[in-house]
């Protein structure tokens, strides 16, 4: 680091430079510091090891992911969302963190039948999917406090479907922005989704 001479009219003694070694120590622990801070709170980089999100997130995708928002507001229905392990999940000795699109908010009622997904008896639009989902599920009631998420590859996702629901303490954030590949850099959309008065030609890709 440069140091700018200041005048001393009095001439009083100046203060000794500061070693430069001691100096890049100081840099370096507080750019760590600030780093880990930044980590902490407000954003993060993940990438992705599977493909439960194709085809709107790929295998090793790099993703910036929000961790500030939610302290403001809650996650509404379409967010990408990054979750710690359920207790459910824990007792399967899952440790990693999951990503997955919400899709139940609290109070909701969500069933899947007929390949398509209903929330509150209507049917999502859903453009993002990969394939229309081949299983039955509910109708269930999502606790207050607590979400219900699916994989975007529906049929190839270890979801909410299996393993029930996120309370909103294990969120960590919202993904946000895709960094790599290159040629896959930009926000990732969340496209949501709306339970509302939708024509069977809307409700899938």
């Amino acid at each position: 680091m440069t140091r700018v001479q200041e005048q001393n009219p009095d001439k009083q003694p100046l203060q000794k430079a500061e070693n430069p070694w001691v100096e890049g120590i100081k840099t370096i622990v507080l750019s760590a510091f600030l780093a880990f801070g930044i980590r902490s709170f407000v954003a993060e980089a993940r990438y992705i090891p599977s493909g439960s999100m194709e085809p709107t997130l790929q295998i090793n995708d790099r993703l910036i992911i929000d961790k500030l928002s939610y302290k403001f507001k809650a996650p509404e229905r379409g967010d990408i969302v990054v979750f710690s392990p359920t207790d459910a999940l824990k007792k399967q000795n899952f440790k990693d963190a999951f990503i997955k699109r919400v899709i139940g908010l609290p109070g909701d009622k969500v069933q899947v039948k007929g390949a398509r997904v209903y929330v509150n008896d209507q049917a999502l639009r859903e453009k993002y999917i990969e394939d229309a989902p081949n299983y039955d599920y509910g109708p269930v009631t999502v606790p207050a406090n607590q979400y219900l998420v699916l994989g975007d590859n529906r049929n190839n996702s270890y979801d909410s479907h299996y393993w029930g629901f996120v309370p909103h303490d294990n969120i960590i954030g919202r993904a946000v922005v895709r960094f790599w590949p290159i040629n896959r850099v930009g926000e990732v959309d969340s496209q949501p989704v709306d339970p509302g008065n939708l024509t069977p030609g809307n409700l899938t890709k």
